[in-house]
């Protein structure tokens, strides 16, 4: 019998980053017994060629494979530094590329991570 996926994905742009930390230390609490698969991806393992994609059809390989990961997953662990009192737009391009009956009954942990308290409101936005 194969485990759960889990899923983790962050939003920023480099590695190490304190959102790419807050999403590992979550997915990672949820698996603690061992029960879930988890997998972890950032916006940069999806490649240059996520922005340029107007439509799925359009990805590249790299950006392709992170979204059916999303897509495949049975949870999900989500989180997007804060600029400008928003998430990343590429963090939303990618759930524009999503199906969006995948994520259906899907059950997700949102998280972010801002330089203060003006940011403290962007998840439940």
């Amino acid at each position: 019998m194969t485990r759960p996926k889990l899923v983790g994905f962050s939003a920023n742009l480099q590695r190490p980053s304190k959102t790419r930390a807050l999403v590992e230390a979550v997915a990672e609490a949820a698996t603690v017994d061992g029960g879930l698969d988890l997998r972890l991806f950032d916006l940069v393992d999806a490649g240059t060629g996520l922005g340029a994609a107007w439509s799925r059809d359009a990805l590249s390989l790299p950006a392709r494979r992170v979204i059916e990961a999303i897509e495949g997953a049975d949870a999900l662990v989500v989180g997007s530094p804060v600029y400008k009192g928003s998430f990343t737009g590429l963090f939303k391009h990618v759930f524009d590329l999503i199906d969006p009956a995948a994520l259906a009954n899907k059950p997700v942990a949102i998280v972010a991570t801002g330089g203060g308290a003006r940011h403290a409101l962007v998840v439940e936005h």
